[in-house]
């Protein structure tokens, strides 16, 4: 691959977008292609500590334009000194959220105006932009229902225990930007398998870049 390639999963926690991230990259590496496979918030040591500090509960609320703002500093450490190195190598890049979670979670999910988090986050990312965007797309229900299934979790995080009301906005803010932009892909996951989603997700990208 002469150039780089920035593949990105989005949905709503519990969608097992995670899954098909680390399944992709296990896939794309058993073919020889040199693959970093990533996340967000996080990805590099000073966008963890920032992840950190998003997630944690604590007793002090967040207010929604710190959120905003706490997301794209992580997201500008990790485009900045992991992502753009990476694609400039010609590697592969596979992140589990980018700037479409910021737009969904704080635009659609928070009510803040989502022309504002856009702007916030176009700075973060400097013109970087996924070349293709998997949306595992899953109901609310479901979601949830994984999240409580997760036995090593001792608790959800600041953002899973939002009430029902905001994810099922975020869900229609993943739904509406999977319409809006033909880089998305979104692939259906409630009544699917694991490796049948990862097989639908495998004929997506031969067709597309013929791995």
């Amino acid at each position: 691959m002469a150039k780089g390639y920035l593949i990105t999963f989005e949905g709503l926690d519990g969608s097992g977008k995670s899954t098909q991230a680390l399944k992709l990259k296990e896939a794309l590496s058993r073919k020889g292609y040199s693959v970093v496979l990533t996340r967000e918030p996080g990805g590099t040591p000073l966008a963890e500590e920032i992840r950190r500090v998003i997630l944690t509960p604590t007793t002090e609320p967040l207010v929604p334009m710190a959120e905003i703002l706490l997301y794209a500093a992580s997201r500008a450490q990790h485009v900045e000194n992991l992502i753009k190195p990476a694609l400039a190598e010609g590697k592969i890049v596979i992140s589990d959220r980018f700037i479409d979670s910021s737009i969904a979670y704080q635009g659609y999910g928070l009510g803040w105006d989502v022309e504002v988090v856009k702007a916030v986050n176009r700075m973060a990312v400097n013109g970087l932009m996924p070349d293709l965007t998997f949306f595992i797309d899953v109901s609310v229900e479901k979601a949830l229902e994984r999240i409580k299934g997760r036995q090593h979790r001792a608790e959800a995080d600041r953002i899973e225990s939002r009430e029902m009301l905001f994810h099922r906005k975020v869900r229609e803010g993943f739904i509406q930007l999977s319409k809006s932009d033909s880089r998305f892909v979104r692939v259906e996951s409630e009544e699917h398998s694991i490796e049948s989603i990862h097989r639908d997700i495998m004929e997506i990208l031969q067709r597309k870049l013929n791995i």
